[in-house]
């Protein structure tokens, strides 16, 4: 159960519990683990009656499940998922501690807070509330929370889906993060629902030349030739490209601040603080994220490395790859190192109706926008077993508050009212769906 704090809200309370378990993930099978967390997640889960599963076939990578019976059962069930791992989080950049769950300003802040253990709060509360009501959502729910889905899901989401299938029988869609949450344009708010997800192509790029003293004269040198290849990559201007959800998001974007739709670059930008997730949403980007060369001052190395973060739009992964080759070079060697695939559901049909019309409910006539985000969530892993994945963490944000600059960023927060909200939104909308 949640730790007791007299006047935080319940919800508040569980996300503060989770962001004081130390889930870091760095990647390639580097991490602190999820078991505590998962743990307390299973806890919390088997005092509201239900009977937690757990998965950790590889140790303190833990993930935890639990089915709870809807009225309807001849309905398809519905997965709710949340990951527990996040990324690091380098204390001395931060104003508080990133693992201590401060609450300060009307915000919880830590490492957490955004991406995405104010939605596994939220998930566990509002299961919660039916229960405690004696009630039962509208169709079975398979809420289940993953590991290492900050490193693509290979020790986690991919592991559960393969190994414990029976875990989401007769579910054939999925809620999880990154959606339902409001944007300001000028003093109107609109919400953003999740309905597509960019295809993740993480690469390596590798120079090789020949060793020599650093004071020679050189031109067969690694690194130059990596450093060339890396400006080329991270320069490159990529194509604005519409797929049918973007295009109903730039129509509907333009029509609210009387944008043209020629120029949806332009309609993306007068978003104001979210025009730089959404401006990523129409277009592949290649961002570098690390290098590893040398290992002394005066040796010239034989061999140069280079991390690049590829996200690209459904069904585009070729033609980017040999976009990517082409722009590097031939004397440079693209490797994958992982590699995941792009996804994209209809904007309509009974969940987003039911989605939209919760919003509604306790936000009236605020519109909801179709969006494909830029990164991407365990839902990919789920899609192998034909389950349709949505991004609905629903919050209603001050307009002030640049949001989608806290994934992954410093000082990570989320206010305490749109988290009450959040879950209230959430719990009607389980209840009805």
């Amino acid at each position: 159960m949640p730790s007791p704090d007299l006047g935080l809200p319940e919800v508040a309370s569980v996300a503060r519990d989770l962001i004081r378990f130390d889930t870091t993930n760095h990647g390639g099978g580097r991490a602190a683990g999820e078991r505590e967390a998962a743990e307390y997640v299973g806890a919390y889960l088997a005092s509201l009656g239900l009977t937690p599963e757990y998965y950790e076939p590889i140790p303190r990578r833990t993930n935890v499940m639990a089915r709870v019976p809807g009225r309807d059962r001849d309905k398809p069930a519905l997965v709710l998922h949340g990951h527990l791992d996040v990324v690091p989080a380098i204390a001395e950049d931060w104003s508080v501690d990133p693992f201590a769950g401060v609450v300060k300003d009307g915000m919880l802040w830590g490492r957490g807070a955004v991406d995405m253990k104010d939605m596994d709060a939220m998930i566990l509360t509002s299961v919660a509330d039916i229960l405690r009501a004696g009630d039962q959502p509208e169709r079975d729910l398979v809420v289940a929370f993953f590991a290492d889905e900050e490193n693509g899901g290979i020790e986690g989401s991919a592991l559960v889906v393969k190994d414990r299938p029976e875990w989401f029988a007769g579910a054939t869609e999925a809620i999880s993060e990154v959606g339902g949450y409001s944007i300001a344009l000028g003093d109107r708010r609109v919400y953003l629902l999740q309905v597509g997800e960019k295809a993740l192509v993480w690469i390596r790029l590798v120079a090789r030349g020949r060793a020599a003293h650093g004071s020679s004269v050189h031109a067969d040198n690694a690194v130059t030739a990596l450093a060339e290849a890396v400006a080329a990559l991270g320069r490159t201007e990529w194509p604005v490209t519409l797929t049918d959800t973007t295009r109903e998001m730039v129509e509907r974007l333009a029509e609210l601040t009387g944008q043209s739709t020629t120029e949806p670059d332009a309609v993306a930008q007068a978003t104001g603080a979210a025009s730089g997730f959404l401006r990523s949403t129409l277009r592949t980007t290649t961002n570098p994220t690390g290098l590893i060369a040398g290992y002394k001052h005066n040796v010239i190395p034989d061999r140069a490395e280079a991390l690049i973060d590829v996200r690209v739009l459904p069904g585009t992964e070729q033609a980017a790859l040999a976009d990517i080759r082409r722009i590097v070079g031939d004397g440079v060697e693209v490797q994958i190192v992982h590699q995941d695939i792009g996804l994209e559901v209809p904007f309509g049909g009974d969940i987003v109706d039911a989605m939209v019309g919760a919003l509604d409910r306790h936000d009236p006539g605020a519109p909801v926008i179709p969006y494909l985000m830029g990164g991407g969530t365990d839902n990919k892993a789920l899609a192998a077993l034909g389950i349709a994945g949505y991004g609905f963490a629903p919050l209603r944000l001050p307009a002030a508050l640049d949001f989608t600059g806290m994934f992954h960023g410093v000082d990570e927060r989320v206010p305490i009212d749109a988290l009450v909200f959040g879950q209230s939104v959430l719990t009607d909308l389980l209840r009805e769906y």
